[in-house]
């Protein structure tokens, strides 16, 4: 992994150090507290599951402990995040295994290996998705799913682009120097030929709306399946 600076160093450390818990619930909206659960995820039971940019790994942890995966990998490359996800959630081993990766690279060396990967406004939103997409369609197996939580436009309020670029947004250093990071907000079309390119069909989309505030956001939530076998996972 090439080592830069943890633009994620400060992300979550407040609640790590107020909210110790499995959460309850499983949210994709970008508030957190409203919409579908993990049952788009479809039946966990006995199925490997991968979560894309884990961060602090709750939404993995809710699954390994309420929804009974063989095993769920919670994958993140901060090493600050992996290690908040250590702090909370190690003592859920093996079901829930905790991986400091790169994401696209380890998916690249995984073929095969998941029934199911998801985003909840992690990797998705900070990887290329031209090399982020096919490398997990390679990770799946034959009818694996994919489902991701991404920002249906720009907090804000200003659209969603119309192609594949990326948005420059502000982060912080570990020392809390100013940097940036590349967030891809893009419309349901970008994404919808993005996986239909890296080999995903039966591609659906619905919008979460967002509740008032001054950092709402509408959720846009995709679901799609690798090509090959149609069984229902």
């Amino acid at each position: 992994m090439t080592r830069t600076a943890d633009l994620w160093h400060h992300h979550g450390r407040t609640r790590h150090a107020t909210d110790r818990t499995v959460p309850g619930a499983f949210h994709w909206n970008w508030g957190q507290n409203s919409g579908p659960g993990a049952e788009l995820l479809g039946d966990l039971t006995g199925r490997r599951v991968g979560d894309l940019g884990a961060g602090a790994a709750r939404h993995a942890a809710h699954l390994a402990v309420h929804h009974q995966p063989a095993r769920i990998t919670a994958m993140d490359a901060s090493p600050a995040q992996h290690a908040m996800a250590g702090d909370l959630y190690g003592h859920l081993a093996p079901r829930l295994r905790l991986l400091h990766r790169d994401v696209p690279a380890h998916l690249r060396t995984s073929a095969g290996t998941y029934d199911v990967l998801y985003s909840v406004f992690g990797a998705v939103d900070f990887t290329e998705p031209r090399e982020l997409l096919p490398a997990a369609a390679s990770a799946l197996r034959p009818g694996g799913r994919l489902v991701f939580a991404t920002l249906a436009h720009h907090l804000g309020g200003a659209p969603a682009h119309s192609d594949a670029q990326h948005t420059e947004i502000g982060a912080k250093t570990p020392d809390g120097g100013a940097a940036l990071l590349h967030r891809w907000v893009l419309q349901e079309h970008v994404w919808t030929k993005l996986l239909d390119e890296a080999g995903f069909t039966r591609i659906s989309t619905e919008v979460l709306p967002g509740r008032p505030g001054p950092r709402a956001a509408d959720t846009l939530l995709m679901t799609a399946f690798r090509t090959g076998d149609q069984r229902t996972l």
